[in-house]
């Protein structure tokens, strides 16, 4: 049973019994519902057991974005179990970021934001609210003493959860006393950051062998990774890419303490200048979902550029190219001022822009009827859905990517993949798409933009959509081209008008119905946006 008819089920108990709203009376729901799918003034569910069985998508820690799965976010947070059981619901606004964590056996993802949230906890039985049958009340004349327990501050909670690994320069341009002055700055960011278990984590690797000195899940305080640093005897070398590539395939691993959802990042020290080219090491980071920081000490000066073999190697190298990702301290000799300005970037969850999601890492295309029967007033709508949906996705040369082919018969291809790598020249790409008009050959469409648009050159890594939008009937063949597209790439479709609902769901990917929209007004699609967004999410967090 799919999550929409499960979802109207529950609808349906709600509208016809007026004791499942109430608060002793727990709605029945499955696995899989998710809040958004829930009346606002449902406050109960009761969830069937083994729901811990099923992949369920939950989105958050503690607070979850209303598109995750009730029962999925009870067991995250611990209230029920494979026996299932009652929860109580509490929504709350929308936010701006949902941090993922692993917790119960459910591994909750990272979102950037989402329009509504809730909260689950746990039914205090009719007995622990009323009160119990057998009091102990004090004897006749003698007086009621209490016991107050001394209450003990709250933890504060350490927000600051993500896993560092920390690059060491240890060439022999930098000599023994300035790499004792680099490990005793990464000594007080480990002590700014607050290491710890439930903290930031962080492990060091010496570049030139490469050598890790310890990993993530060695050292969980402050003063344990000073001690770890320490032991930590400089070796000298020339190299800083195999130190990338290194820590890139060996360090992040569960087995040394690398946790399931948390942002990783390396922080490469460069004292001077590489000796190598450092870009083809930094993409296979960032396309590992890994934040690349550098952190360049001692710039050279200008009777040395020459010996620089790229100029241009931190832009290449670090996540990306907007001054956040780097910092530049003049001298080992003064690095006091700089250890909290950087462990306050790595803590700064929102802009660690590297770490996968499907905000982020995903080629999103566009294939958009010009035909005729659409007019130009109404192609200014297409527009505007496209812009919308667009807009929700961090568009950028290592982020997320959009592509618009129009056609009518003919096709034109009106942006790839690399020629708008920035949001706002994408969306103003797409409102700058001139109306064609003519006739209308979808199946072709298709087909060009397979061969056309998805070119590995100029795509990202990420997975590949398509979204087809449409008014009418095609005069060729739709479902030959759209079974051959399907093999590689997951595709939308958009219906106005007459578009048969026939062809839309032939041209859609499995599951036809969350894949497929349909509104007989141009003025109607609008309503789409966020449900594309949200199904291309889940699909996202599926195959991932």
């Amino acid at each position: 049973m799919s999550v929409q008819i499960t979802a109207l089920h529950v609808l349906i108990l709600y509208l016809t019994g007026s004791s499942y709203g109430s608060e002793l009376s727990p709605v029945p729901i499955s696995c899989g519902i998710r809040a958004a799918d829930l009346p606002d003034s449902t406050q109960v569910v009761l969830c069937p057991a083994n729901c811990t069985l099923w992949k369920l998508s939950v989105f958050g820690s503690g607070v979850y974005a209303s598109v995750s799965s009730v029962c999925g976010a009870g067991v995250h947070r611990g209230i029920i179990d494979v026996s299932g059981g009652p929860l109580e619901i509490q929504r709350v606004a929308g936010r701006s970021n949902y941090l993922s964590s692993y917790a119960h056996g459910i591994q909750s993802q990272a979102l950037s934001r989402w329009s509504a949230s809730f909260t689950v906890a746990s039914i205090s039985s009719p007995m622990e609210v009323s009160g119990q049958t057998t009091s102990t009340l004090p004897a006749p004349g003698t007086k009621k003493t209490v016991k107050k327990a001394p209450k003990k501050p709250p933890a504060a909670e350490n927000r600051c959860q993500v896993d560092v690994a920390l690059l060491l320069d240890s060439s022999y341009n930098i000599g023994q006393r300035r790499f004792n002055l680099q490990k005793n700055f990464i000594g007080r960011l480990a002590a700014m950051l607050k290491v710890g278990p439930d903290g930031p984590r962080v492990g060091v690797v010496q570049a030139e062998t490469p050598r890790i000195e310890f990993y993530l899940g060695n050292y969980s305080m402050p003063k344990d990774v000073i001690f770890g640093l320490k032991d930590t005897s400089y070796i000298g070398g020339n190299t800083n890419t195999k130190a990338i590539l290194h820590t890139v395939r060996n360090f992040f691993n569960p087995e040394y303490g690398v946790r399931r959802g948390h942002p990783r990042v390396i922080v490469a020290f460069v004292d001077g200048w590489p000796s190598d080219n450092l870009e083809d090491a930094a993409v296979m980071a960032r396309e590992s979902g890994i934040n690349v920081f550098v952190v360049s000490v001692a710039k050279p000066i200008p009777e040395e550029m020459g010996l620089v073999r790229d100029q241009d190697y931190t832009k290449k190298a670090v996540c990306k190219d907007n001054g956040f990702f780097t910092m530049t301290m003049p001298s080992w000799f003064s690095t006091n001022k700089f250890v909290k300005p950087l462990a306050q970037k790595l803590c700064s969850i929102d802009q660690l822009l590297c770490s996968k999601t499907c905000y982020n890492s995903v080629n999103l295309g566009f294939l958009i009827d010009g035909s005729s029967s659409v007019g130009d007033t109404n192609f200014r709508l297409v527009l505007s859905l496209i812009s919308s949906i667009a807009r929700n996705f961090d568009i950028s040369d290592i982020g997320s990517r959009v592509g618009a082919i129009q056609f009518t018969y003919d096709q034109r291809l009106e942006f790839g993949f690399n020629e708008h790598t920035t949001k706002d020249d994408a969306l103003r790409a797409i409102q700058n798409i001139p109306y064609m008009s003519g006739g209308t050959a979808t199946g072709d469409a298709i087909t060009y933009a397979v061969e056309n648009l998805y070119v590995p050159r100029s795509m990202g890594m990420g997975k590949k959509y398509l979204i087809i939008v449409t008014d009418g009937q095609s005069y060729d063949d739709v479902r030959g081209p759209a079974i051959a597209a399907q093999r590689a790439i997951t595709v939308f479709t958009v219906g106005v008008a007459w578009a048969p609902m026939e062809d839309l769901r032939a041209m859609a990917s499995e599951p036809k119905d969350t894949h497929t929209f349909f509104t007989r007004e141009f003025t109607g699609l609008e309503q789409f946006e966020q449900p594309i967004v949200r199904g291309i999410c889940r699909d996202f967090t599926e195959f991932n």
